[in-house]
């Protein structure tokens, strides 16, 4: 037998975990109402499918975007012979444009810095590729997305070092926690090259506040170090605060910044629900990256298609306005039903206001504040009450008994019938919870006397919801200061 190669025959890919066995309980028995209603319900999928139907009537309205219809099919022959590597012109202005909407027009990007990738997962392997040689490193705040092990070290052999956060200040990135870490890998004869965070975050679905983004810029700057910033999930963002991105920091007054160090990974995956379309983007102010990246772009160009249907959508100013408020609020309901929800059951979860998940807390039910314990709960979930959610070890937390749980790649039967086997496990186990003691008390208030059932739908009346209303201070969740 041939042997292969080092790289691809060793534990580079990163899927040995939790994040990614769930997945294959899963693909071997995923749940469906009727064929397989005891399947498995797949919560670890961060994906927006409460958007589709708005996709769906602005495709019919223009068929001339598609080469799959007679008004598109005459634009077949142009758009399938080659494409240039910077990609099509109209593609990246449009994505230029919506990029700058995503962020409330506060800020503008130069389409001549946008990079094509397939995806945010070879962005990532990109930018990785352009700042750091192997064996060198970046620092990662946690808890961290799984994926990273995988999309930023396993071919270009890079290292990432944890920059650890704590639940009783919200896991919030401080000076002194990156300090630390920064520490931690020159003692380890690891050097340093730059900082990548996630803002919203996956997994905690929580903003960065203009104070901290400005706080690590001036980390990066001190240290001279590249800042990644992957705002994916920019769009996401449901409730106020509003959403900063570090492209508006480095813009503002009082912010000394070497712009030669600050790039953006961003997506369609998540903010427009096309994780299909594998439309990834580097944007980077350092023109160096950037003439570096569009040669390596042609290892996962985005289809001249998907480019075409694309540019034609986001050039839709009607449509893109619409479709960013809609998507806010259909997120903003969902998310809000499936937090009040686990409240009633006595289930908290950190306070977020961005991302397609929660950030679940389940230290209570653990036999024993360890990993070996969480492992044991996640397994139950897993195997027992059939859901996919994700353990916060597999996210890199310091702390047992955190999960991540996605709430917006189902339907709504599915979620009420996710959240049915979650109140049914937690009232089971409920005597055999283990007191918690909370950075400050706990407001959650129980109350079964109706059927949880009847008050979802109660609380899912139209015309009770909206990201501008006022939320109630509980029993929604239980947030950790």
């Amino acid at each position: 037998m041939v042997a292969m190669s080092k790289i691809a025959t060793g534990n580079g890919h990163g899927e040995n975990s939790p994040y990614f066995d769930g997945w294959k309980a899963y693909e071997t028995n995923p749940f469906h109402p009727t064929e397989r209603p005891e399947g498995v319900i797949q919560m670890g999928l961060a994906e927006n499918q409460l958007c589709f139907n708005l996709i769906k009537n602005w495709l019919i309205k223009h068929p001339e975007a598609s080469f799959c219809t007679p008004q598109g099919v005459n634009n077949f022959k142009e758009t399938a012979l080659f494409q240039d590597y910077n990609g099509m012109p109209e593609f990246r202005q449009a994505v230029a444009k919506f990029m700058g909407k995503v962020r409330g027009d506060r800020v503008k990007f130069d389409p001549d810095r946008i990079v094509m990738s397939g995806g945010a997962t070879g962005a990532h392997e990109m930018v990785a590729f352009c700042l750091a040689d192997p064996g060198e490193a970046f620092l990662v705040p946690t808890p961290y997305y799984p994926g990273f092990d995988r999309d930023l070290k396993w071919r270009t052999r890079v290292e990432l070092v944890p920059v650890n956060c704590e639940s009783c200040n919200n896991f919030k990135i401080t000076r002194n926690a990156l300090e630390a870490a920064y520490v931690k890998a020159q003692e380890a004869n690891l050097r340093v090259k730059g900082l990548l965070i996630t803002n919203p975050s996956n997994p905690l679905g929580t903003i960065l506040d203009r104070d901290t983004l400005k706080s690590m810029v001036r980390f990066i700057n001190d240290k001279n170090i590249h800042l990644i910033g992957d705002e994916i999930y920019a769009a996401t963002v449901f409730m106020e605060p509003e959403f900063v991105s570090i492209s508006e920091i480095i813009e503002e007054e009082d912010v000394e910044c070497n712009r030669d160090l600050i790039h953006i990974v961003y997506s369609l995956s998540k903010d427009m629900g096309f994780p299909g379309f594998r439309v990834g983007i580097v944007y980077s102010y350092n023109d160096s990256v950037v003439s570096c990246a569009r040669k390596m772009s042609s290892f996962g160009l985005v289809s001249s298609q998907t480019q075409h249907l694309i540019a034609s959508m986001l050039s839709d100013d009607e449509f893109v306005d619409n479709f960013i408020t809609e998507s806010k609020e259909l997120l903003f309901k969902r998310h809000k039903y499936f937090t009040w929800s686990l409240s009633q059951v006595g289930i908290g979860c950190l306070k977020g206001n961005a991302g397609l998940f929660i950030w679940m807390d389940l230290r209570k039910l653990l036999k024993e504040k360890t990993f070996a314990a969480e492992m044991e709960l996640w397994r139950v979930i897993i195997n027992e009450v059939k859901l996919n959610v994700s353990p916060g070890s597999s996210f890199h937390c310091e702390e047992p008994g955190w999960f991540r749980v996605c709430f917006a790649n189902m339907d709504d039967h599915t979620m009420k019938v996710a959240l049915l086997r979650i109140r049914t496990f937690v009232l089971k186990n409920n005597e055999a919870m283990v007191p918690l003691k909370l950075c400050r008390p706990s407001s959650i208030k129980l109350s079964l006397s109706r059927s949880l059932s009847q008050r979802m739908d109660d609380f899912m009346s139209p015309g009770i919801m909206s990201p501008h209303s006022p939320l109630p201070q509980s029993p929604l969740v239980r947030a950790r200061t």
